[in-house]
Protein backbone atom coordinates (compact mmCIF):
# COMPACT_ATOMS: atom_id res chain seq x y z
CA UNK A 1 0.00 0.00 0.00
CA UNK A 2 1.70 3.53 -0.93
CA UNK A 3 1.92 6.50 1.19
CA UNK A 4 -1.36 7.98 -0.25
CA UNK A 5 -3.51 5.13 0.19
CA UNK A 6 -1.95 4.55 3.81
CA UNK A 7 -3.49 7.92 4.97
CA UNK A 8 -6.62 7.91 3.22
CA UNK A 9 -7.61 4.68 4.80
CA UNK A 10 -6.16 5.84 8.05
CA UNK A 11 -8.35 9.00 7.72
CA UNK A 12 -11.19 7.33 6.50
CA UNK A 13 -10.46 4.78 9.80
CA UNK A 14 -10.42 7.84 12.19
CA UNK A 15 -13.63 9.72 10.92
CA UNK A 16 -15.26 6.24 11.48
CA UNK A 17 -14.10 5.87 15.01
CA UNK A 18 -14.86 9.67 15.76
CA UNK A 19 -18.14 8.73 13.95
CA UNK A 20 -19.54 5.63 15.60
CA UNK A 21 -17.57 5.01 18.98
CA UNK A 22 -19.80 2.60 20.55
CA UNK A 23 -20.69 0.39 17.67
CA UNK A 24 -18.49 -1.21 15.11
CA UNK A 25 -19.73 -1.12 11.18
CA UNK A 26 -18.61 -3.31 8.61
CA UNK A 27 -20.05 -1.66 4.82
CA UNK A 28 -19.61 -4.08 1.48
CA UNK A 29 -19.37 -1.30 -0.87
CA UNK A 30 -20.19 -4.30 -3.69
CA UNK A 31 -23.54 -4.38 -2.13
CA UNK A 32 -24.49 -1.22 -1.28
CA UNK A 33 -26.68 0.34 -3.26
CA UNK A 34 -26.69 4.50 -4.47
CA UNK A 35 -29.98 4.56 -1.98
CA UNK A 36 -28.15 3.51 0.88
CA UNK A 37 -24.80 5.74 0.47
CA UNK A 38 -26.73 9.02 -0.36
CA UNK A 39 -28.97 8.13 2.98
CA UNK A 40 -25.64 7.50 5.13
CA UNK A 41 -25.64 10.99 6.39
CA UNK A 42 -22.69 13.45 6.12
CA UNK A 43 -20.57 11.49 8.02
CA UNK A 44 -20.58 8.45 6.04
CA UNK A 45 -20.66 10.17 2.44
CA UNK A 46 -17.19 12.10 3.38
CA UNK A 47 -16.26 8.71 4.56
CA UNK A 48 -16.80 6.65 1.56
CA UNK A 49 -15.49 9.24 -0.71
CA UNK A 50 -12.22 9.29 0.96
CA UNK A 51 -12.17 6.01 0.51
CA UNK A 52 -12.99 5.71 -2.78
CA UNK A 53 -10.47 8.32 -3.67
CA UNK A 54 -7.40 5.98 -1.99
CA UNK A 55 -8.52 2.94 -3.15
CA UNK A 56 -8.70 4.40 -7.11
CA UNK A 57 -5.47 6.10 -6.57
CA UNK A 58 -2.42 5.23 -8.84
CA UNK A 59 -0.16 3.14 -6.28
CA UNK A 60 3.08 4.79 -7.39
CA UNK A 61 1.49 8.35 -7.06
CA UNK A 62 2.65 10.98 -4.55
CA UNK A 63 1.41 10.72 -1.01
CA UNK A 64 -0.73 13.70 -1.89
CA UNK A 65 -3.96 14.53 -0.93
CA UNK A 66 -5.76 17.12 -3.39
CA UNK A 67 -9.02 17.56 -1.84
CA UNK A 68 -10.79 19.79 -4.65
CA UNK A 69 -10.28 16.32 -6.56
CA UNK A 70 -11.64 14.37 -3.92
CA UNK A 71 -14.57 16.77 -3.22
CA UNK A 72 -15.24 16.77 -7.10
CA UNK A 73 -15.31 13.35 -7.75
CA UNK A 74 -17.73 12.50 -4.69
CA UNK A 75 -19.92 15.41 -5.87
CA UNK A 76 -20.29 13.88 -9.56
CA UNK A 77 -20.60 10.24 -7.41
CA UNK A 78 -23.55 11.79 -5.39
CA UNK A 79 -25.25 13.40 -8.64
CA UNK A 80 -24.55 9.74 -10.86
CA UNK A 81 -26.47 8.25 -7.81
CA UNK A 82 -29.18 10.17 -7.77
CA UNK A 83 -30.24 9.32 -11.40
CA UNK A 84 -29.59 5.52 -10.21
CA UNK A 85 -30.41 5.21 -6.78
CA UNK A 86 -30.89 1.51 -7.35
CA UNK A 87 -27.58 0.59 -8.30
CA UNK A 88 -24.73 -0.33 -6.94
CA UNK A 89 -22.11 1.82 -5.53
CA UNK A 90 -19.41 0.30 -7.05
CA UNK A 91 -20.61 0.02 -10.14
CA UNK A 92 -21.79 4.14 -10.33
CA UNK A 93 -18.17 5.06 -8.94
CA UNK A 94 -15.80 2.72 -11.11
CA UNK A 95 -16.10 4.97 -14.11
CA UNK A 96 -16.36 8.37 -12.03
CA UNK A 97 -12.53 7.19 -10.37
CA UNK A 98 -10.49 5.40 -12.48
CA UNK A 99 -10.88 8.30 -14.85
Amino acid sequence: MNTARAFVASLAVSAMLLAVPAQAQVVDLSKTTCKEFLESGQNGIMIIWAWLYGYYADQDADPVVDFSKLTAKGQALAEACKKAPEKDLISIAEPLYEK
